[in-house]
């Protein structure tokens, strides 16, 4: 198997976080910005849908095996919402502060104990365009919606994500810490643990 794998993405803060995950697999994570692949069109009703979707669209337009997630976050006093959507939360011209402004908007008011959210992310595996058997794992990260941000590290909502068990917010992590813990992380090594078993790693 070839060791470099095209992720379906061009951000940065996923591209980081994935290459130190799958490195110490002796898998290089090549950003799909480096072959000039335009963004798939994400008009799938699930993680799931638009996870397979991008990873195909990479895998098609460069010829390599592909890695792709969709990943969100779910704010139960909002009815599961922006999910999906977290990316465009905010709509035109969104980006993670205008989005993260949003939310703290939407739940002004709402008491502590009812600002429970999950991170969710699915992340699927194509060997090719065609992969009739992609690889699908899934990973969440419980916590809460704080009332204002915090931290510097991270990228989304992890400025105004507070993790229980860690009594911080999710911005104040450390790469590697957070590599342990998150839903991300959690449905990587879902993966190179799929990927061990075929022989793909």
């Amino acid at each position: 198997m070839s060791n470099k794998i095209v992720l379906a993405s061009g951000n940065a803060g996923k591209v980081r976080e994935i290459n130190k995950l799958l490195g110490e697999h002796g898998i290089e994570v090549v950003p799909q910005t480096e072959y000039d692949v335009p963004e798939a069109v994400e008009d799938g009703l699930t993680f799931v849908e638009n996870a397979l979707k991008k990873a195909r669209h990479a895998a098609k337009l460069t010829g390599l095996p592909a890695i792709a997630d969709d990943s969100g976050i779910e704010v139960d006093a909002l009815n599961k919402a922006p999910g999906i959507y977290s990316a465009r939360y905010s709509g035109e011209g969104a980006n993670d502060t205008k989005n993260n402004e949003k939310m703290l908007a939407e739940l002004d008011g709402v008491a502590e104990a009812d600002r429970t959210a999950r991170y969710q992310c699915v992340m699927v595996y194509m060997h090719d365009a065609d992969d009739p058997t992609p690889i699908i794992t899934q990973g969440s990260l419980e916590g809460r919606i704080m009332t204002s941000p915090r931290g510097e590290g991270g990228f989304g909502y992890d400025p105004i994500f507070w993790l229980p068990e860690q009594q911080c917010a999710a911005a104040e992590l450390s790469l590697e810490e957070k590599n342990k813990i998150s839903h991300r992380a959690i449905a990587l090594n879902a993966l190179a643990e799929q990927l061990k078993k075929l022989n793909h790693l």
